[in-house]
């Protein structure tokens, strides 16, 4: 059976949760219907025309975009936006359209790690941290033999994730009594009767923001009439996604060189350096993207150095009065680097869950500034 959008929106969620995404952010399906099948999924950085006639040519029926296509509510779907002309042409074309923005920012491995491993930065936290799950403890009891039903049933609903892992849960061995009235339906034992059943205690974690959703699949996976169950509040823990990242380099470093390794390897073909080259720094922050909002936060944190993207004159001017120099490494550079690993986990996570579409890199640069010189 094919794949469809569907499936690959419920597992785009489930590895970057849109509860992690900013308030302001637009992740999730722009354009499609949930039921169309998906053969091929492109993954992009951005949907522009090249990139839709790429889907066409390389049979990818759904394009999985980090940048929002639909950022801001349209008022009318006309060709007179660039937004609404992509979009009216990507439903034409039956190409589904979905977006993992901030949520894969602020992930772990999110958009920063390709700029963290270049630099081999260590002790690294995010710079801006995100709010931490807000998770409850729901405890049921279940005769032995339907265990592993109920687990499987409250994992698909969203319980039972603890970090990289799902399906997490714990089990213990005890007694259930019950005494049916004359009106009940009991699935095991008699009316009337005092009756022991062999159960488990079964306990998993869900987001607090996910709990009707997962005390209904436990009332519709569990055998008996009625269902006990408890919920538990849980201290909320340290978070370890953010946006942005900041750490130590391991030993101090020229910033002209920091600037080089960058340009190569990331690559960051327009990099811009603001600060003597010949400083020497150990503290770093960075942020993929546009970042420059975030200057006052890598102050805070005492970066010496702030790696980002779309650094504009008076935010750079007021970091380097406040001491800290910028290396403005490009939107799309710092972005673009980061795809293969969320292609990766998302091609790793489909084949757990049983889907089959192919999962395709755009082979196309959607940077819009190139290098000109003037003619001599």
């Amino acid at each position: 059976m094919a794949d469809t959008i569907a499936d690959w929106t419920q597992l785009v969620a489930a590895s970057y949760p849109e509860r992690d995404a900013a308030s302001w952010d637009a992740p999730g399906l722009h354009v499609g219907d949930p039921a169309d099948p998906v053969t091929a999924v492109l993954v992009a950085l951005d949907v522009t025309e090249a990139v839709l006639d790429e889907a066409l040519e390389r049979g990818a029926d759904l394009v999985l975009a980090h940048h929002p296509l639909l950022f801001r509510p349209l008022e009318r779907l006309t060709p007179a936006t660039a937004s609404g002309r992509l979009a009216l042409r990507a439903a034409r074309e039956r190409i589904g359209v979905l977006a993992a923005h901030t949520n894969f920012d602020a992930a772990v491995p999110g958009t920063t790690e390709p700029i963290v491993g270049l630099l081999g930065l260590e002790d690294v936290q995010p710079l801006e941290p995100a709010p931490p799950d807000e998770d409850v403890k729901l405890v049921t009891f279940v005769p032995r033999e339907h265990t592993a039903a109920v687990l499987s049933a409250l994992s698909a609903a969203g319980a039972g994730v603890i970090g990289e892992y799902d399906h997490c849960g714990f089990r213990s061995e005890g007694t259930g009594t019950f005494r049916p009235s004359p009106d009940a339906h009991p699935h095991l034992g008699e009316r009337g009767e005092v009756n022991e059943v062999a159960e488990h205690r079964l306990e998993v974690v869900v987001p607090r923001a996910g709990l009707d959703a997962a005390v209904a699949a436990l009332w519709a996976a569990h055998p008996y009439e009625e269902v006990a169950y408890d919920v538990y509040p849980l201290l909320p823990g340290r978070s370890t996604k953010g946006l942005g990242r900041v750490g130590t380099l391991p030993e101090p470093a020229r910033l002209g060189a920091l600037a080089d390794r960058l340009a190569t390897d990331l690559p960051s073909p327009h990099l811009r350096l603001a600060g003597d080259p010949d400083r020497r720094v150990t503290r770093v922050a960075a942020c993929g993207g546009a970042g420059d909002s975030l200057i006052p936060v890598a102050l805070a944190a005492g970066a010496e150095c702030y790696v980002t993207g779309d650094l504009r004159h008076h935010p750079t001017l007021d970091a380097l009065t406040q001491g800290m120099a910028c290396i403005d490494a490009g939107h799309h550079a710092t972005e673009a680097a980061a795809l293969p690993e969320l292609r990766a986990r998302l091609a790793a996570s489909g084949r757990a869950h049983g889907l089959t579409a192919r999962l395709v890199a755009s082979a196309l640069s959607t940077d819009p500034w190139g290098d000109y010189r003037p003619p001599r």
